[in-house]
């Protein structure tokens, strides 16, 4: 299965979890549909990126980065490359490699997509169709700051840094809907 056909199914079975969602996932099936190159960042004027939302086993915390090019506190991912094969599996490399955590385990459902337009860099004017995952890290294990970020650190979901974006802001809400 083409890493294309994986986003499809993905998408299509996943179950939205109010209206606006449902309506971003048919926009991101029939962009597919129409789109054999969708999944790569040379797509335009959309393309699919994988995200993921790191989270403390043992706390209600969450993994964030100030991201190197937009200077917000962000959840960990990005573009596809063309050796992924799923997009749960592009989400967990990208987390693995913006953190250098290792024993990350992803749900391979995603927790909501998130469609925005780029600001800076290569992409900017094009828009991001983001999927965004749940990934767990292992307890105690050390995070690494990437050239990608000027930082990361642990926030309490209850306690998220000034002018986070607020889809990060939603998408903590999903993952820890018993908790916020």
């Amino acid at each position: 299965m083409t890493l294309h056909a994986d986003a499809t199914a993905v998408l299509t079975a996943w179950e939205p979890p109010d209206a606006e969602q449902a309506e971003l996932r048919e926009h991101y099936l029939k962009y597919l549909a129409g789109h054999d190159d969708a999944m790569w960042r040379n797509c335009r004027p959309e393309h699919l990126t994988a995200s993921a939302l790191v989270v403390d086993p043992t706390t209600t915390s969450v993994l964030l980065t100030l991201h190197g090019l937009v200077n917000r506190w962000l959840q960990l991912g990005g573009h596809c490359e063309p050796g992924d094969s799923t997009l749960a599996g592009a989400a967990l490399r990208e987390a693995t490699e913006e953190s250098g955590l290792s024993g990350l385990q992803i749900d391979p459902l995603p927790l909501q997509l998130s469609r925005h337009e780029i600001t800076a860099g290569g992409c900017k004017g094009a828009f991001h169709l983001d999927v965004q995952f749940r990934v767990t890290a292992g307890a105690g294990t050390k995070y690494v700051v990437s050239d990608e970020s000027h930082d990361l650190a642990w926030f309490g979901v209850n306690a998220l840094p000034d002018g986070v974006d607020q889809t990060v802001v939603e998408l903590v809400k999903r993952a820890y809907s018993s908790v916020v």
